[in-house]
Protein backbone atom coordinates (compact mmCIF):
# COMPACT_ATOMS: atom_id res chain seq x y z
CA UNK A 1 0.00 0.00 0.00
CA UNK A 2 1.13 3.28 -0.51
CA UNK A 3 2.72 4.79 3.00
CA UNK A 4 1.84 8.42 1.81
CA UNK A 5 -1.89 7.23 2.87
CA UNK A 6 -0.79 6.49 6.53
CA UNK A 7 -0.69 8.70 10.06
CA UNK A 8 1.36 6.86 12.07
CA UNK A 9 -0.29 7.57 15.29
CA UNK A 10 0.46 7.17 19.24
CA UNK A 11 -2.12 8.38 21.22
CA UNK A 12 -2.66 6.31 24.23
CA UNK A 13 -2.42 7.89 27.76
CA UNK A 14 0.67 5.80 28.66
CA UNK A 15 2.77 6.89 25.97
CA UNK A 16 6.33 8.00 26.68
CA UNK A 17 9.06 10.05 24.94
CA UNK A 18 10.77 6.93 24.20
CA UNK A 19 7.16 5.36 22.65
CA UNK A 20 6.93 8.81 20.61
CA UNK A 21 10.09 8.84 19.37
CA UNK A 22 10.63 5.43 18.26
CA UNK A 23 7.33 5.88 16.20
CA UNK A 24 8.87 9.28 14.54
CA UNK A 25 12.21 7.30 13.70
CA UNK A 26 9.35 4.63 12.00
CA UNK A 27 7.50 7.04 10.22
CA UNK A 28 10.42 8.67 9.13
CA UNK A 29 12.41 5.32 7.57
CA UNK A 30 9.05 3.84 6.00
CA UNK A 31 7.76 7.56 4.46
CA UNK A 32 4.54 7.81 6.05
CA UNK A 33 2.32 11.14 5.71
CA UNK A 34 2.40 11.91 9.51
CA UNK A 35 2.97 11.21 12.99
CA UNK A 36 -0.28 11.81 15.02
CA UNK A 37 0.04 12.51 18.59
CA UNK A 38 -1.45 14.39 21.67
CA UNK A 39 -1.05 17.87 22.20
CA UNK A 40 1.30 17.68 24.54
CA UNK A 41 4.26 16.08 22.25
CA UNK A 42 3.40 18.03 19.51
CA UNK A 43 6.75 20.54 19.83
CA UNK A 44 8.68 17.11 20.25
CA UNK A 45 7.84 15.37 17.38
CA UNK A 46 8.41 18.06 15.39
CA UNK A 47 12.00 18.21 16.31
CA UNK A 48 12.24 14.47 15.60
CA UNK A 49 10.82 14.70 12.35
CA UNK A 50 12.49 18.23 11.66
CA UNK A 51 13.64 17.31 7.36
CA UNK A 52 12.21 13.91 7.08
CA UNK A 53 9.52 15.03 4.98
CA UNK A 54 7.07 13.57 7.43
CA UNK A 55 4.36 15.76 8.83
CA UNK A 56 3.21 16.87 12.56
CA UNK A 57 -0.53 15.33 13.11
CA UNK A 58 -1.92 17.05 16.31
CA UNK A 59 -5.26 15.84 18.37
CA UNK A 60 -7.69 18.89 19.41
CA UNK A 61 -10.47 18.43 21.87
CA UNK A 62 -9.28 14.93 22.42
CA UNK A 63 -10.91 12.47 22.60
CA UNK A 64 -14.39 13.70 23.95
CA UNK A 65 -14.60 17.02 21.83
CA UNK A 66 -16.93 18.23 24.70
CA UNK A 67 -14.37 21.39 25.44
CA UNK A 68 -15.11 24.96 24.87
CA UNK A 69 -14.57 26.30 21.30
CA UNK A 70 -12.26 28.68 23.11
CA UNK A 71 -10.24 25.81 24.67
CA UNK A 72 -10.39 24.22 21.28
CA UNK A 73 -9.29 27.32 19.25
CA UNK A 74 -6.21 27.68 21.80
CA UNK A 75 -4.76 24.43 21.70
CA UNK A 76 -4.87 24.36 17.92
CA UNK A 77 -3.11 27.78 18.18
CA UNK A 78 -0.50 26.04 20.26
CA UNK A 79 -0.39 23.02 18.31
CA UNK A 80 0.48 25.12 15.05
CA UNK A 81 2.92 27.48 17.28
CA UNK A 82 5.11 23.91 18.27
CA UNK A 83 5.02 22.73 14.50
CA UNK A 84 1.92 21.28 13.66
CA UNK A 85 1.37 20.60 10.32
CA UNK A 86 -2.57 18.87 10.46
CA UNK A 87 -5.03 19.08 12.66
CA UNK A 88 -7.48 16.38 13.97
CA UNK A 89 -10.26 18.22 15.60
CA UNK A 90 -12.98 16.34 17.63
CA UNK A 91 -16.75 17.62 16.82
CA UNK A 92 -19.10 18.33 20.37
CA UNK A 93 -21.05 15.02 19.86
CA UNK A 94 -23.90 16.05 22.04
CA UNK A 95 -24.67 19.60 20.63
CA UNK A 96 -25.12 17.74 17.23
CA UNK A 97 -27.20 15.68 18.73
CA UNK A 98 -29.37 18.15 19.97
CA UNK A 99 -29.02 19.74 16.73
CA UNK A 100 -26.78 22.89 18.05
CA UNK A 101 -25.61 22.66 14.62
CA UNK A 102 -24.64 26.68 14.93
CA UNK A 103 -22.32 25.51 18.29
CA UNK A 104 -21.10 22.48 15.58
CA UNK A 105 -20.26 25.39 12.58
CA UNK A 106 -18.66 27.77 15.47
CA UNK A 107 -16.67 24.91 16.97
CA UNK A 108 -15.06 24.03 13.39
CA UNK A 109 -14.92 27.32 11.91
CA UNK A 110 -12.82 28.67 15.00
CA UNK A 111 -10.41 26.01 14.84
CA UNK A 112 -9.67 26.32 11.26
CA UNK A 113 -9.02 29.44 11.80
CA UNK A 114 -6.67 28.95 14.24
CA UNK A 115 -5.14 26.50 11.84
CA UNK A 116 -3.81 29.12 10.09
CA UNK A 117 -2.08 27.20 6.76
CA UNK A 118 -2.05 23.90 8.41
CA UNK A 119 -4.40 20.99 7.63
CA UNK A 120 -7.67 20.37 9.43
CA UNK A 121 -9.25 17.18 9.60
CA UNK A 122 -13.14 16.91 11.73
CA UNK A 123 -13.58 13.36 13.72
CA UNK A 124 -17.49 12.98 13.74
CA UNK A 125 -17.25 9.53 16.02
CA UNK A 126 -19.04 7.75 13.68
CA UNK A 127 -19.75 5.10 16.30
CA UNK A 128 -21.85 7.20 18.35
CA UNK A 129 -24.59 8.99 15.74
CA UNK A 130 -27.38 7.40 13.27
CA UNK A 131 -26.90 7.99 9.64
CA UNK A 132 -28.81 11.04 9.53
CA UNK A 133 -26.38 12.70 11.93
CA UNK A 134 -23.04 11.36 10.24
CA UNK A 135 -24.45 13.12 7.09
CA UNK A 136 -25.15 16.20 8.76
CA UNK A 137 -21.89 16.40 10.70
CA UNK A 138 -19.70 15.49 7.27
CA UNK A 139 -22.11 18.58 5.61
CA UNK A 140 -21.90 21.35 8.56
CA UNK A 141 -17.59 20.02 8.74
CA UNK A 142 -17.52 20.63 4.83
CA UNK A 143 -19.47 24.10 5.57
CA UNK A 144 -17.23 25.10 8.15
CA UNK A 145 -14.26 24.53 5.62
CA UNK A 146 -12.50 20.78 6.60
CA UNK A 147 -10.07 19.81 4.75
CA UNK A 148 -11.02 15.99 5.90
CA UNK A 149 -13.55 14.36 7.63
CA UNK A 150 -12.49 11.81 9.86
CA UNK A 151 -14.30 8.50 11.10
CA UNK A 152 -13.17 8.29 14.78
CA UNK A 153 -10.76 8.61 18.19
CA UNK A 154 -10.15 5.21 18.40
CA UNK A 155 -11.54 6.08 22.26
CA UNK A 156 -15.20 5.36 21.79
CA UNK A 157 -17.19 2.45 21.30
CA UNK A 158 -16.10 1.40 18.26
CA UNK A 159 -13.91 2.31 14.92
CA UNK A 160 -14.06 2.86 11.27
CA UNK A 161 -15.91 0.54 9.45
CA UNK A 162 -16.53 0.67 5.69
CA UNK A 163 -20.38 1.54 5.43
CA UNK A 164 -19.66 4.86 7.16
CA UNK A 165 -16.49 5.79 5.13
CA UNK A 166 -18.67 4.93 1.81
CA UNK A 167 -21.30 7.14 3.33
CA UNK A 168 -18.50 9.90 4.45
CA UNK A 169 -17.22 9.78 0.80
CA UNK A 170 -21.03 10.07 -0.82
CA UNK A 171 -21.64 12.90 1.11
CA UNK A 172 -18.52 15.26 1.10
CA UNK A 173 -17.53 14.82 -2.84
CA UNK A 174 -14.38 14.37 -3.88
CA UNK A 175 -12.88 17.45 -2.81
CA UNK A 176 -12.66 16.69 0.94
CA UNK A 177 -10.73 13.89 2.14
CA UNK A 178 -11.72 10.93 4.37
CA UNK A 179 -9.97 9.77 6.71
CA UNK A 180 -10.75 6.07 8.16
CA UNK A 181 -8.99 5.48 12.04
CA UNK A 182 -9.88 3.04 15.16
CA UNK A 183 -9.87 -0.44 14.55
CA UNK A 184 -7.53 -1.16 11.08
CA UNK A 185 -5.09 -3.12 12.29
CA UNK A 186 -3.87 -5.51 8.70
CA UNK A 187 -3.56 -5.13 5.53
CA UNK A 188 -7.06 -6.49 4.04
CA UNK A 189 -9.12 -4.09 6.71
CA UNK A 190 -6.84 -0.88 5.01
CA UNK A 191 -7.44 -1.95 2.17
CA UNK A 192 -11.33 -1.93 2.76
CA UNK A 193 -11.30 1.88 3.90
CA UNK A 194 -9.54 2.74 0.76
CA UNK A 195 -11.73 0.76 -1.51
CA UNK A 196 -14.55 2.76 0.22
CA UNK A 197 -13.61 5.77 -0.51
CA UNK A 198 -10.83 6.77 2.46
CA UNK A 199 -7.79 8.68 1.42
CA UNK A 200 -5.99 8.42 4.63
CA UNK A 201 -5.67 5.70 6.89
CA UNK A 202 -4.88 6.47 11.05
CA UNK A 203 -3.27 3.53 12.85
CA UNK A 204 -0.93 2.17 14.84
CA UNK A 205 -0.07 -0.96 13.55
CA UNK A 206 0.99 0.77 10.54
CA UNK A 207 4.72 -1.39 10.33
CA UNK A 208 2.43 -4.50 10.54
CA UNK A 209 -0.35 -3.65 7.85
CA UNK A 210 2.43 -2.27 5.09
CA UNK A 211 6.04 -2.52 5.76
CA UNK A 212 6.05 -6.20 7.13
Amino acid sequence: MDRKLFDHTILKADATRADVERVCREAAQYGFMSVCVNSFYTAFVAERLKGSGVKVCTVIGFPLGQMSTRAKAAETRIAVEDGADEIDMVINVGALKDRDYETILTDIRQVKEACGGALLKVIIETCLLAEEEKVKACELAVEAGADFVKTSTGFSTGGAVCEDVALMRRTVGESVGVKASGGIRDTQTAERMVEAGASRLGTSATIAICCQ
